[in-house]
């Protein structure tokens, strides 16, 4: 069953002093799926969350969220989405559960939804502690919590699994799955192609601000059984070089 996009983007590009980030690229997230944006530092991967977050303005293009522009309708546009951060240092004395509890408040949450995703992401014991002397897997749980509060049908996730142990990778990828089923989309950076082959539905290669390819995971599966993700990035970046020079 085909599904509607959430997320059209049209030749949308982003510059900052003069210096191009993001060169022109067109990109369709349909409802519903897991989108994962990978590639190394630098390949525009945040500079492209941020700005279908809303964060930051493309310099051209257009961009649309379930049918809305950020910059005629703000309110609704933000409504749709929950953002992740790459990180997020908390240098107010705040507890864990102090900071969700605010931003609760701020998306018109009840605190029993606080409770609930605190306990999802593993934080209950350690709710009253500061967050700033949180260690960075436990800020980046903190996070996607906070990210998580107000039930948004867009996610927009920036290398959610930095800092991560093992266990937390592993119900990392339970609770996208999760969310998911939920019907729920994903949009999320990684370098840590691994991941990708387990929850992605589509994969979209990005580096030097180029998309290099934008597939199916299965598609990619297919054309590449032996090496995976981690051949396809690799052939698709060597073939890259060439144009570059």
């Amino acid at each position: 069953m085909h599904k509607s996009p959430i997320v059209v983007l049209d030749q949308v590009s982003k510059s900052i002093d003069n210096k191009i980030i993001v060169q022109p690229l067109s990109l369709q997230v349909s409802a519903g799926n897991i989108v994962a944006l990978c590639g190394g530092n630098g390949a525009g991967k945040s500079t492209l969350l941020r700005m279908i977050a809303g964060i930051i303005q493309p310099t051209t293009g257009k961009l649309t969220v379930n049918g809305l522009e950020h910059r005629k309708k703000r309110k609704e546009y933000a409504e749709c989405i929950g953002y992740m951060p790459d990180d997020f240092h908390f240098h107010q004395p705040l507890s864990a559960l102090e900071l969700l509890a605010f931003y609760a408040q701020l998306k018109g949450v009840n605190n029993e939804r606080v409770l609930q995703l605190l306990e999802q992401v593993g934080l209950t014991e350690v709710r009253h502690k500061p967050a700033s002397a949180y260690s960075k897997g436990m800020r980046q749980r903190l996070l996607f919590a906070q990210a998580l509060l107000a039930k948004p049908p867009l996610l927009i996730l920036d290398e959610p699994t930095n800092g991560l142990d093992p266990y937390w990778m592993d119900a990392f990828i339970d609770l996208l799955l999760e969310l998911k089923k939920a019907g729920h989309t994903v949009v999320f950076s990684t370098h840590q192609l691994h991941i990708a082959e387990k929850v992605a539905d589509q994969v979209v290669f990005m580096a030097d601000g180029h998309v290099l390819r934008s597939a199916g995971l299965r598609e990619l599966m297919q054309e590449y059984p032996s090496r995976g993700l981690n051949g396809a990035f690799s052939e698709l970046l060597s073939q890259s070089i060439p144009a570059k020079e």
